[in-house]
C-alpha cells in the first residue's frame, strides 16, 4: 500500500485557518481535520477513480507529487467544514504564485487602489494554497504596511535600476521571469508587453474613449495607444460591468468571449450606524444634522457643476436649508469648481471635507438625509454602492452603468445634465420620510448581493482557467 502525506487545505465559510494532514492509499482515503479548538474530526472518503501521473511543483514545501491523482467523492451532505467558500475548491496538486500590480497602493487608494488591495486580500483568505504578490517599485502606503495581511499574501516592493525602473517595459517582467510566477493581473489597466507568464487585465471603464475631455490631454493619448495594445496582449479582461464589456468590445476591438463581467463591492467596514454614534464624526467636520452628501474624487466627470446648481436652486426656491457635503480628495480642474461655487454664493452652505478616513466616510454615508451621485460617466460606482451599504436614500444619475450597480428600483435615477430634475429629485426625498426609509431598506438589501468574497472567487475562477489553459499548451508547443 502506497501512502504518502500532504497538507490539505480546507474552510469554513468565515475562517480560513489550515487543517492538519491526511493520508491515502489508492483505495481509501481517510481526511483527518483539527478545527481551530483542536476538536479531532475523520471523514471516510471514497476514491472514485485514480489513474497515474507526473507531477511537479518547485515552489511546493511539501513533498507528495509522486502520487496518485485521484478524484475524490464527498460525502453528502458535505460537513462544513469541508467546503470551500463559494464553491470554489483548491486543487492541491496545482498551486499558483500570482503577482498583482500594486502601484495604485502607493498613495491614498481611491477606486482602483481599493479595488487592487480588496482582491488580493480576499484572494488570499479564499485559496490559502496558492500565493499572492503585491508587486510595486514604488514604496507602499503607510496604511497597507499597517494592515495585518492574511497568510499567503505579501507586499513587495521590487527593488528597481536605471533600467527597470521602466517597470511595465523591463523592470516588472524581468521581475515576473525571475521570480517564475505563474500569472500576473494588472489591475490598473496595464501588463506587461514583453510576456513572461498568462497575463489578466482589469478595465474598469473607458472613459479617456468615451469622455476624453475629462481628463488631462496627455493622459488621453497615452491610454488610447496603450490600452488597445494592453487589451490584445492579456490572456483574459475583467470588467466591472456589463456596459464597460460591451465598451471594450466596441471601443478596442476584442472578441466577447475575452471580456469575463465581475462586479466589484462595498467594503465591509460600510454598513448602516446610529445615528447619535455619527455625532462626533460631523461635529468634526462641522456638518450639520440635515445634509445632501456627495463622495468621490473632485474632478470633472462627477459633474459636481450640475449638483451645485440643484443645490442652489432647492436653496433658492425652496424653504429648505440642508447643508451641501462634498467628501474626497481634489483631482484634476477643481480651481474651476471651486470658482463656481464662490460665484455662487453657497460658501456658508457648503463643506469640502478633503480626503476620509473609511470610518468618517461611513458616519457620513450612515447620517446624511440624501446621498447624491451625479456623475456622467462611471464602470460601475462603488460610491453609491457603500451609501446603499450604510443606509443613505440615493440619487444618481441615470445612465447604465449606474443602473447596473444600484438597481432599478433601488435608488432614484435622474439625467445627470438636467439640474431642475436632480433638485426635484432631491427635494422629494428632503420632503419625505417615508419615502427616504424605502431607499434605505431597499437599498441595504440590494448592497448585500455583492461582496468581495464573491469578486475573489469569480477572479479567482479565471486565474485557473487562464493558467490551465496555459499549462495544456507548452507540452504541445514541444
Amino acid at each position: 500500500m502506497h501512502t504518502t502525506l500532504a497538507k490539505v487545505f480546507v474552510s469554513a465559510r468565515e475562517d480560513f485557518p489550515n487543517r492538519k494532514l491526511h493520508s491515502f492509499s489508492p483505495r481509501k482515503l481517510k481526511l483527518v481535520l483539527y478545527t481551530p479548538v483542536d476538536r479531532r474530526s475523520e471523514y471516510n472518503l471514497q476514491v472514485a477513480s485514480s489513474r497515474p501521473c507526473g507531477l511537479a511543483s518547485p515552489r511546493s514545501q511539501t513533498s507528495f507529487f509522486r502520487a496518485r491523482k485521484l478524484k475524490l467523492v464527498l460525502p453528502t451532505p458535505v460537513p462544513d467544514v469541508l467546503r470551500w467558500p463559494f464553491g470554489f475548491a483548491p486543487n492541491i496538486l496545482e498551486r499558483m504564485r500570482v503577482g498583482l500590480d500594486a502601484i495604485p497602493l502607493a498613495t491614498q487608494r481611491t477606486g482602483v487602489g481599493h479595488y487592487t488591495f480588496e482582491l488580493a486580500r480576499h484572494l488570499a483568505l479564499i485559496s490559502p494554497p496558492d500565493e499572492f504578490e503585491l508587486l510595486s517599485p514604488f514604496s507602499f502606503d503607510s496604511s497597507i504596511l499597517e494592515y495585518d495581511l492574511p497568510p499567503g499574501l505579501r507586499a513587495v516592493q521590487v527593488k528597481v535600476n536605471s533600467l527597470s525602473r521602466r517597470w511595465f517595459a523591463v523592470g516588472l517582467p524581468l521581475h515576473l521571469r525571475q521570480s517564475k510566477f505563474d500569472l500576473f493581473h494588472g489591475t490598473n489597466y496595464e501588463v506587461p508587453l514583453w510576456r513572461q507568464c498568462p497575463t489578466i487585465l482589469t478595465i474598469h471603464d473607458l472613459s479617456l474613449f468615451i469622455h476624453p475631455g475629462t481628463h488631462e490631454t496627455h493622459l488621453v493619448r497615452r491610454g488610447r495607444r496603450r490600452l488597445p495594445i494592453m487589451a490584445r496582449t492579456a490572456d483574459c479582461i475583467i470588467a466591472p460591468s456589463e456596459t464597460v464589456k460591451r465598451e471594450i468590445i466596441q471601443y478596442l476591438g476584442v472578441s466577447p468571449s475575452k471580456v469575463v463581467v465581475i462586479p466589484d463591492a462595498s467594503r465591509s467596514i460600510f454598513k448602516p450606524m446610529p445615528f447619535e454614534e455619527t455625532i462626533d464624526t460631523r461635529r468634526k467636520l462641522g456638518i450639520e444634522p440635515d445634509f445632501i452628501l456627495f463622495a468621490g474624487t473632485i474632478e470633472p466627470r462627477k459633474n459636481l457643476p450640475t449638483l451645485l446648481k440643484a443645490f442652489q436652486e432647492i436653496l433658492q426656491t425652496t424653504a429648505l436649508r440642508p447643508q451641501l457635503v462634498i467628501a474626497g480628495k481634489k483631482g484634476w480642474l477643481v480651481d474651476d469648481l471651486l470658482m463656481q461655487v464662490k460665484e455662487s454664493g453657497l460658501d456658508d452652505r457648503l463643506r469640502f471635507t478633503g480626503y476620509l478616513s473609511d470610518y468618517d466616510l461611513r458616519g457620513l454615508y450612515a447620517s446624511c438625509t440624501v446621498f447624491v451621485y451625479p456623475s456622467l460617466y462611471e464602470g460601475f460606482g462603488l460610491p453609491p454602492l457603500e451609501a446603499m451599504a450604510c443606509g443613505a436614500p440615493v440619487v444618481t444619475s441615470r445612465i447604465p452603468s449606474l443602473i447596473e450597480t444600484t438597481g432599478p428600483d433601488a435608488a432614484r435615477h435622474v439625467s445627470p445634465l438636467d439640474a431642475h430634475a436632480l433638485a426635484q429629485s432631491i427635494v422629494g426625498l428632503l420632503e419625505n420620510e417615508s419615502e427616504r426609509q424605502y431607499l434605505s431598506s431597499a437599498g441595504i438589501k440590494h448592497a448585500k448581493s455583492f461582496s468581495w468574497e464573491k469578486v475573489a472567487g469569480s477572479t479567482l475562477e479565471v486565474y485557473r482557467e487562464v493558467v490551465k489553459r496555459m499549462r495544456r499548451a507548452v507540452p504541445a508547443s514541444h
